[in-house]
């Protein structure tokens, strides 16, 4: 999918029915994924070019404070000129304001429905333990179960802390590493035990099962979501 670029509302030329074009045909193809219940990375993206319009809306400072991983120091550079020029056309300004206004009020009920999608989803999310688990939490391995819960896949996952305008957040990142199909002999247990006779470099892992019945696409919504979910069952469990 197309996205849109981090100034699109501010390049070229500044027409209210030119840049609402620009993003109907954009905010079009993100339902479509979201009809096909596809979260990502489309949910990411818009919420980005919603806090993106909002604060150079307000402030360019706040902009260059709050996102720095995604704007280049040229894109930035680039926002701060476009600002100090328009800012001294009323008219432009005035023409800049209608589109953001609109735009906003457009982005957020787009985002409204991806919302609604992670939520239900989330909600029909569980997440149990598997065996006992260790003191450290922070690197282990989950077993995504959904639709035919039978079918499992496997994956390491380790947890990091960083920290953003003085406050601590926690990361995931994770690999697949393979594809089970549960029976009575090839319990969560099971996988598990194989796990730790194969793979040396973890001798006693944090396991955790997490199950859904909803068939929805894993890579593009089920995954992410389950990655989020576990990592606020474990800073819980951990609290």
């Amino acid at each position: 999918m197309k996205s849109l670029s981090e100034t699109w509302f501010a390049e070229g030329r500044i027409d209210f029915e030119l840049k609402k074009y620009t993003l109907l045909a954009y905010l079009q193809e993100v339902n479509k994924y979201f009809n096909e219940n596809k979260l990502y990375p489309q949910l990411a993206d818009i919420v980005f070019h919603y806090n993106n319009i909002v604060a150079f809306r307000e402030n360019k400072k706040y902009l260059q404070d709050h996102f720095p991983k995604k704007l280049t120091g040229i894109q930035l550079e680039k926002l701060q000129v476009l600002y100090e020029q328009m800012i001294e056309d009323d008219e432009l300004m005035a023409e800049l304001e209608d589109i953001i206004h609109y735009s906003a009020g457009k982005i957020k009920s787009t985002i409204h429905n991806g919302t609604e999608i992670y939520e239900f989803v989330e909600e029909k999310i569980s997440i149990n333990p598997v065996g006992i688990l260790p003191l450290d939490t922070q690197e282990g391995y989950f077993f995504l179960s959904s639709g035919n819960i039978s079918n499992t896949k496997v994956y390491h996952y380790r947890l990091s802390i960083f920290e953003k305008h003085d406050e601590k957040y926690r990361s995931i990142k994770t690999s697949f590493i393979d594809h089970w199909v549960r029976s009575i002999s090839s319990t969560y247990e099971h996988i598990k035990s194989e796990l730790i006779r194969h793979r040396k470099d973890l001798p006693n892992p944090a396991v955790y099962s997490i199950e859904t019945e909803l068939s929805f696409p894993v890579d593009e919504t089920l995954l992410p979501i389950a990655k989020r979910s576990l990592v606020k069952f474990i800073t819980i469990q951990a609290a």
